[in-house]
């Protein structure tokens, strides 16, 4: 087991993959730990005879900032604040990305602008690295204040509290700790703040998005190609010329990849008939290629946040300052999600456009993709699928972060609806997923009534490791495991 140092060396979308996917332990570098140690000090120093109040350091919260609390309270008034704020409902969050929810609030604590304790940043990192990961629910946060509701519910542990999933079980998180000799944390001034105060519930949504975006943004790729071939397409909108005379570069990279992928296929060099291809072939660099700029766009947003400080307020020893702003509202976020959803929705809706041509008996392909068609259905409802999930991701690309809605009475009059964005983004994904399965189900069938001729050498091994799976279909059965077998296929790894 390989261990990952924090520190303030940049985090990439890809460093952070690779930590959750080898099952990186945790620790913290002797540079984050003296940053955090010296903010923390730097903190208490100023306490002592500091003469104003100081937002949620000496004061409530939210609208209640006005409101001093006096000494012998603030441990106290950082323990409710965590309690009190945990207040999420719906759906449990998957447990990949509660793990990157915890990985990423290690990461923003780190810098040394928190003031929180270095027990406090350990006390996260032995939730990591033992597998303890908190209950957090989808719903409840307005992604300004930080991700108040399910930062609580991923930090109640620390105090003992809340609930867990450990070894495959939730059980409540005092008995874990209990179990694992783990103390919990004493709050000290502004930590419950700290801790709540951020933008890792979007931003660990957000990076799993891009994760899955890219894997599919290669799949839509390679089906696309099997999709091109089987519906005995042309080759020349691909071809490097037009792609010059318009250099966008995910346009160019698509059109690159698709004569990569055609190299030496009888399909696709054999004489055309037919002069042009519909839109959702021909298309197909200007529609992928956008969307692989739009990912490429977000993952710099991505990065930016997930190395950033984004509590408040924010501590800084070397200039003596604590300044209260806002880092944690999520617009930044919101935004590039929105844009992510969109982006990820066109792969499913050029997608089913292709499916819809390969069933509808053109260019000699069957009707419906059966030999015999009017005793069979063959492949007609497949199509009904993908567009009902088409349709659907339409209404989940109404942007989340146009919305807004005052809270903590006025105080809190703007916020970014990043959690929402989040939450939708994933069913975006797992949606066009499904779409990209339904097609690479009919694009392989299509593909089959082409022989005996061949399709190139990297379809013909991807057609030939999905045969594996999901066999050719001679007459009507059951459907429905052969979709999800499709959809399982693209979880795998594949060069």
């Amino acid at each position: 087991m390989t261990t990952h140092h924090i520190s303030s060396r940049p985090l990439t979308i890809g460093k952070v993959q690779e930590i959750i996917s080898c099952g990186s332990r945790l620790e913290l570098g002797n540079e984050a730990e003296e940053a955090v140690r010296k903010c923390r000090g730097y903190l208490d120093s100023r306490m002592e005879g500091i003469g104003r109040p100081v937002y949620g350091v000496t004061t409530g919260f939210g609208s209640l900032c006005n409101i001093t609390i006096p000494e012998e309270d603030l441990s106290r008034l950082q323990h409710n604040l965590v309690m009190s704020h945990a207040c999420g409902t719906g759906e449990k969050v998957r447990p990949e990305i509660v793990r990157l929810m915890l990985l990423l609030k290690i990461q923003s604590l780190s810098y040394g602008y928190s003031g929180v304790q270095v027990k406090t940043v350990q006390g996260l990192i032995d939730m990591f690295n033992n597998g303890i990961l908190p209950v957090v629910y989808q719903q409840g946060s307005l992604g300004a204040s930080g991700d108040l509701a399910p930062l609580a519910h991923l930090c109640l542990p620390l105090i003992g509290m809340g609930e867990v999933e450990y070894q495959g079980q939730v059980m409540p998180a005092a008995r874990v700790l209990e179990t694992l000799g783990l103390e919990p944390v004493r709050l000290q001034s502004k930590e419950g703040l700290a801790l709540l105060n951020g933008t890792q519930f979007m931003s660990a949504h957000a990076v799993w998005a891009l994760i899955q975006s890219k894997r599919l943004s290669a799949w839509a790729d390679r089906i696309g190609a099997m999709s091109l071939d089987a519906f005995d397409g042309r080759i020349e909108p691909f071809w490097p010329q037009t792609h010059r005379v318009r250099p966008h570069k995910g346009q160019a990279e698509t059109a690159a990849r698709f004569m990569e992928l055609l190299e030496g296929s009888e399909i696709i060099r054999r004489p055309k008939e037919h002069v042009q291809d519909p839109y959702s072939f021909r298309c197909i660099p200007q529609v992928h290629g956008a969307s692989k700029d739009t990912i490429r766009y977000v993952e710099s947003v991505i990065e930016t946040e997930i190395n950033s400080a984004t509590d408040n307020p924010t501590v800084f020893p070397d200039e003596d300052l604590i300044i209260s702003a806002g880092n944690f509202h999520g617009q930044p976020l919101a935004i590039a999600m929105d844009l992510l959803a969109i982006a990820v929705a066109e792969l499913a809706d050029i997608s089913e456009r292709r499916t819809y041509k390969l069933i509808s008996g053109q260019r000699g392909l069957p009707k419906f993709l059966v030999a015999k068609p009017g005793l069979n259905s063959g492949f007609m409802i497949p199509q009904y699928t993908a567009a009902s999930i088409v349709s659907q991701n339409k209404g989940l690309c109404m942007p989340a972060s146009v919305d807004s809605i005052p809270s903590s009475q006025g105080q809190e009059d703007h916020v970014s609806m990043g959690a929402n964005a989040a939450t939708k983004l994933i069913r975006v994904i797992e949606n066009t997923e499904r779409v990209l399965a339904i097609e690479l189900f009919n694009a392989a069938q299509a593909l089959d009534f082409r022989r005996p001729l061949h399709s190139s050498w990297n379809i013909e091994k991807i057609h030939a490791k999905y045969r594996k799976q999901v066999p050719f279909i001679q007459d009507d059965t059951y459907m429905h495991p052969y979709i999800e077998k499709s959809v399982a296929f693209l979880g795998e790894d594949f060069q």
